[in-house]
């Protein structure tokens, strides 16, 4: 029986592997237990892993560091490539003031962990540790750490020991914070959404079709591309039927008649302005031009050829060249007016408009193979890596700070991912991912991540809480809930905000997941989903670092 002995408490690759992965299978299986609705997810890897070292299961001390860091960069990056494309837009409009109150969360974390550490003298790694478990934000327990052991070589196993304490209890706190907003402010959740859905109308941005007669006399003989140019709005005119009944492809050359019906693609605010201009609007739906003419026929095609990430659709000339018509791009579930500027990505679905002959030619050009967006791409994965790497590496100097800052292991391939998700496809670089794949590498790389984390604070945990350690549970309910009932007054009373978009900007500031499914779960709406996607990827970037700043400045 040595053998068993050996495998579950030596030293070698297979006890190592073994134990990480008999620590997030069981972790795994926990994390689907819900007490009260309420599950702590894959957290329980962290506390599966604490108690099997704390029985003497451990593991060598190097593969535990580096499968640590590399899990942490396998989640980071992840993170990165999918909130990416969206970062620099959620500053846009009420994004600008979502994530300005995210950032005030932020601060008056921080600003409370230290008073808190100021009046009781606690050391500055449990009290960095105590926030990012008061927060729920695994990468900034990742980037404390490597802060931490780039300024004195050691693990920083307190700071893991610190985020176990409060974890739990930040959960709970950031729901209560939810919980009690609303019965502050006594909301009720039918009148929040007949609120919400009157504002979505009067803002609505997706894409929609009308029907128009042109009756204005200064657009007569005026060819299309003359007439875009006349109005300050995106539209896109698909269809030309004259007054004789000939149907044909709208082209940038067509020339405009008295009485021609249009079949127009409008942004849903523009409608009104887009009929005043060109005509009237007349009662006929798709279906009645599809009747008029029946070569003519619609379809989304699908984009996965290289060649054609980054270019725009006035570059591709699929007017002129096939004799087609592109009315709208269909992004990530959203759809785009189709304007010659717009740049296409791998993975965008194009409506076409046109003869059955010339949308099979267009096929060819764009790709349209599900095989092709299958296939990982895995260059910009291992590129965006290197130059994270880079990145995190490069010391920054702040006045008054004795250490230089870094953006560490956990903050440079965010920032990388970020901008070559966002920005890739203008040096035609394909940063197309499945959203299977991506959900993949986070998952690989967290659940490894919590399990090394684990494995190296067990030991001495248990007589760290017993010896005074459950007063950092409540030092970490205090970090998580006074920033939020701040904050969340402050959104209510002075902003106004949608108790739904309250919810997510709630469990976003704090990169949350289980607040998020308990917001979804009451909203009915996916609006609390929106308020989180909107801060999320600012407040990960900055816990991630002020985790590190703070370690610099108690340090």
């Amino acid at each position: 029986m040595e053998w068993i002995s050996s495998l579950l408490f030596g030293s070698g690759i297979g006890h190592s592997i073994l134990l990480i992965a008999g620590v997030i299978f069981i972790g795994i299986l926990l994390g689907k237990v819900k007490i009260a609705g309420i599950s702590l997810g894959m957290t329980w890897i962290l506390f599966v892993g604490i108690i099997l070292s704390h029985f003497g299961m451990r593991m060598d001390g190097h593969a535990l560091h580096f499968l640590k860091e590399f899990g942490l960069i396998l989640f980071v990056f992840s993170v990165g490539l999918q909130v990416g494309p969206g970062f620099f837009s959620s500053f846009k409009k009420g994004g600008m003031t979502l994530n300005l109150l995210a950032a005030m969360v932020v601060v008056l974390g921080v600003a409370v962990t230290y008073i808190i550490y100021k009046i009781t003298g606690l050391d500055a790694t449990i009290m960095v540790g105590i926030l990012s478990g008061a927060v729920t934000n695994t990468p900034g327990l990742g980037a404390a750490q490597q802060a931490y052991f780039d300024m004195t070589g050691n693990e920083g196993a307190q700071i893991a020991m610190g985020y176990a304490v409060a974890y739990p209890l930040g959960v709970v706190g950031i729901i209560l914070a939810i919980i009690f907003v609303r019965y502050i402010f006594r909301i009720h959740l039918d009148k929040e959404a007949e609120d919400l859905e009157r504002k979505m109308g009067a803002k609505a941005s997706h894409a929609t079709h009308v029907s128009i007669l042109v009756q204005n006399p200064g657009l007569i003989g005026k060819e299309i591309r003359e007439v875009s140019g006349l109005i300050n709005k995106k539209f896109v005119i698909s269809r030309v039927l004259s007054s004789e009944g000939a149907l044909e492809v709208a082209t940038s050359n067509t020339r405009l008649q008295e009485n021609d019906r249009l079949f127009v693609i409008i942004e849903e605010q523009n409608v009104e302005a887009i009929v005043a201009f060109l005509g009237k609007k007349i009662e006929m739906n798709q279906a009645d031009w599809d009747q008029i003419d029946e070569h003519m026929i619609s379809r989304r095609i699908l984009i996965t050829r290289s060649e054609i990430n980054g270019k725009t659709l006035g570059q591709l000339h699929l007017r002129g060249g096939f004799g087609v018509n592109v009315t709208r791009v269909n992004r990530a579930g959203v759809d785009l007016v189709a304007s010659p500027a717009l740049e296409l990505q791998m993975g965008d679905r194009v409506t076409v408009v046109g003869s059955e002959k010339n949308i099979a030619n267009v096929e060819k050009c764009l790709g349209n193979s599900l095989r092709r967006l299958r296939e990982p791409n895995l260059v910009p994965i291992f590129l965006g890596i290197v130059l994270g790497i880079l990145l995190g590496s490069i010391p920054f100097v702040f006045p008054g700070i004795p250490q230089p800052v870094k953006l560490g292991l956990a903050g440079g391939p965010l920032i990388v991912a970020i901008l070559i998700s966002r920005f890739g496809a203008h040096f035609k670089l394909v940063t197309y991912t499945t959203m299977s794949a991506n959900l993949m590498l986070r998952e690989i790389g967290i659940s490894l991540f919590l399990a090394c984390v684990g494995l190296d604070a067990g030991t001495g945990f248990v007589e760290t809480v017993v010896n005074g350690g459950y007063a950092w549970i409540g030092y970490g309910f205090i970090i998580t809930f006074v920033p939020l009932m701040i904050v969340g007054l402050i959104a209510r009373m002075v902003y106004k905000i949608n108790y739904f978009v309250l919810m997510g900007l709630i469990a976003g500031s704090t990169t949350d997941p289980p607040a998020l499914a308990y917001a979804n779960s009451i909203a009915g709406n996916d609006m609390p989903a929106v308020g989180y996607a909107t801060v999320y990827p600012l407040t990960m970037f900055l816990r991630v670092l002020t985790a590190q700043m703070l370690v610099l400045l108690l340090m």
